[in-house]
């Protein structure tokens, strides 16, 4: 467990407010001092109360969509409670199904905001000495397997993810070798941002069908991030970790 007495370096993870971004949070909790960040205050104490060590973990209750305040806001608050970050890991997602014919400017955006551009705007700013000391030495961000696929009605979030993996990739070239970055892609989870598709039990059935493994769990991406973010992984950056049951690879049911 980190000694919070004489190590003021955090893991900071978004999207702590529920679903994978929490679980990794609670799995995380009693190796890391935390920093949580989502939108919503009440779901980020409960996630801090299911937490190990409680009491070492700090609330970063921040709308990631509103990029341009992103870098003033977090150099403020790292200022503030004079902590820096060791660690980041980018949970949180925007995704909603919405076929071509009915897209908005309004829904890509905030795609590209939350999945895309706000993960880009941390780490420019975790880079900053002044604000964070040199400390930043690894970042794992949590993509989708549709980076390498297509399906209807998911072109923004697809798009964003995407991004999100070439952003991985040029990131762990320009920041070696002091800081490594890579990706976990994960398939079918039950979680909140997914709970709409999963009421469509034809397409749940269809998931299931194509996932060689079944459906996976929270805690198998969770596993992929803590050794990612450990010293068991030293050598390994600017990758895509696919963790989605075999379901890319299954020609048999494509």
């Amino acid at each position: 467990m980190v000694d919070t007495l004489h190590n003021k370096k955090y893991l900071l993870i978004t999207g702590a407010s529920s679903g994978i971004g929490r679980n990794i949070s609670i799995n995380l909790s009693d190796q890391y001092n935390l920093i949580l960040n989502g939108t919503n205050e009440y779901n980020l104490q409960e996630t801090k109360r299911m937490c190990n060590n409680a009491n070492n973990h700090f609330i970063w209750n921040f709308d990631l969509s509103k990029c341009e305040f992103i870098e003033n806001e977090l150099s403020e608050y790292l200022s503030t409670n004079k902590i820096s970050v060791g660690w980041f890991v980018h949970s949180a997602g925007h995704m909603k199904l919405i076929p071509l014919r009915i897209l908005n400017f309004e829904e890509i955006n905030k795609a590209l905001y939350v999945n895309t551009i706000s993960p880009t705007l941390i780490i420019k700013t975790l880079m900053n000495k002044k604000v964070n000391k040199n400390c930043l030495k690894n970042v794992v961000f949590i993509s989708s397997n549709i980076s390498d696929m297509g399906a209807k009605a998911m072109s923004i979030y697809g798009m964003s993810k995407s991004g999100l993996d070439g952003l991985m990739r040029c990131l762990s070239i320009e920041l070696a070798p002091n800081i490594r970055v890579n990706s976990v892609l994960p398939g079918a989870l039950e979680t909140n941002m997914t709970k709409e598709m999963f009421e469509n039990i034809e397409i749940k059935n269809k998931m299931k069908e194509s996932y060689p493994l079944g459906i996976g769990e929270m805690n198998d991406v969770s596993n992929i991030v803590d050794f990612l973010l450990s010293d068991k992984s030293k050598w390994i950056t600017g990758q895509k970790i696919t963790v989605d049951g075999g379901r890319t690879i299954n020609l048999s049911m494509i």
